[in-house]
């Protein structure tokens, strides 16, 4: 009898503790979730900001300025997000800003390509958007970081020029809110 009760007696601790053991997994989990959707919500300030938003229009025309208007001298997207041939970005935008004409510049200035386009989209179509290899130039989560981290065009939002607003959050900021994001697993809703 004394046997049966050991038994019965192992059998309820492990349970016990098998259910202990779960609930701390679920937690864990549901941790990380809410992490990388309070760090995806952060990301947002940046990214809905002019400074991203007017190089991902959800038409061809590219928007310019703090108040998201139309690019001046009707400019277009092109075939290759880069102008179309008699105006391609390149021609005034170069390198660098120019501080004596005010144009913005940043190597390889052009438009996102229209998979990105993130204008008129919900909090979460912009996040599904940015997850889609589809549409976001075959970018895994690692060389998504990396982009929105480190791209030279990307970084330019924190060098503007004069006369343009910085986004909301400074660079390192943004920077580990975009690899909390992906660290817990990038989520989006």
């Amino acid at each position: 009898m004394k046997k049966i009760y050991s038994i019965a007696f192992l059998v309820i601790v492990s349970i016990i503790l098998i259910s202990i053991s779960s609930f701390q997994i679920q937690n864990e989990s549901s941790l990380k979730k809410e992490k990388s959707l309070a760090s995806f919500k952060q990301m947002l300030t940046v990214i809905k900001h002019p400074r991203c938003m007017n190089c991902h229009p959800s038409d061809d025309s590219p928007r310019q300025g703090d108040d998201r208007h139309v690019h001046l001298f009707n400019v277009q997207r092109g075939n290759d997000n880069e102008g179309l041939a008699a105006m391609r970005c390149n021609a005034c935008h170069q390198k660098t800003n120019n501080p004596y004409s005010n144009v913005p510049g940043a190597p390889k200035w052009h438009l996102a390509p229209i998979g990105m386009a993130w204008q008129g989209l919900t909090d979460e179509q912009i996040g599904e958007s940015i997850l889609n290899e589809k549409t976001n130039g075959g970018k895994n989560l690692e060389e998504l970081v990396h982009h929105m981290t480190e791209d030279t065009l990307v970084l330019w939002a924190w060098n503007p020029g004069k006369g343009r607003a910085l986004p909301p959050l400074n660079q390192a900021q943004f920077a580990k809110a975009v690899k909390d994001w992906a660290e817990n697993g990038a989520v989006v809703k």
